[in-house]
């Protein structure tokens, strides 16, 4: 059985815990948190020297790190991703936009807000302010297409709702106001109906342990 490093506050975790649930692919979870620094640790990085979650290790060994390749990897031979060059372009396309677009500024006002004290909060207030601007740039990015399509890429749902899902969902969290942008509310809707879907804080693995297990 695979074994997954990461906790369930994490949106990147959140993306592999999300195709693993929509395959029905059983894991093991190894509850691993930035909050209590533990991807730094030593025997963290022993792991994955990157020093990042998502981490997974296979049954073989090997270890496979960051949430789009991991979304890649499973997505493989799967209607999640699709067969098609330019479908497949497309899905990447969603999924480098929510890499560089999109999680700078809603993820990372998420973790600001929830997870800063009162005094911190304070200090990175351009940074806040900043990020929200962007983070709306990128949520009216996803308004347009979606006002016109179901779905991101290749007219189904794949590895590219997945990845936006992750923190779209969530951007609440961050100081965003999603009844700006219906077609992205009946979006999530669509991502929610979809078979084996799991809410973030939803436990699917076989196992959870606690750091260091």
């Amino acid at each position: 059985m695979l074994t997954l490093y990461g906790d369930l506050d994490s949106g990147n975790v959140y993306k592999v815990r999300l195709i693993l649930a929509r395959l029905g692919i059983a894991y093991r979870r190894v509850d691993t948190t930035q909050n209590r620094g533990e991807p730094q640790s030593a025997a963290f990085r022993a792991i994955n020297p990157i020093g990042k979650i998502p981490a997974v290790v296979f049954d073989d060994g090997r270890m496979l790190s960051e949430s789009g390749a991991l979304l890649f990897y499973f997505a493989q031979d799967t209607a999640l991703f699709p067969d098609e060059r330019w479908d497949q372009a497309n899905v990447l396309r969603w999924m480098f936009f929510e890499q560089y677009s999109h999680e700078p500024y809603i993820a990372v006002n998420r973790h600001l807000l929830l997870h800063l004290g009162a005094a911190e909060r304070t200090e990175m207030a351009a940074r806040i302010a900043d990020n929200h601007v962007r983070g709306n740039a990128a949520l009216a990015v996803m308004e347009q297409h979606l006002a016109r399509h179901d779905w991101l890429a290749a007219g189904r749902s794949t590895i590219a709702d997945i990845a936006l899902y992750a923190y779209t969902h969530s951007a609440a969290d961050g100081g965003f106001d999603l009844s700006r942008y219906p077609a992205v509310g009946r979006w999530l809707d669509r991502v929610r109906a979809e078979p084996g879907h799991i809410g973030q804080f939803d436990e699917a693995a076989v196992e959870a342990v606690r750091w260091p297990g």
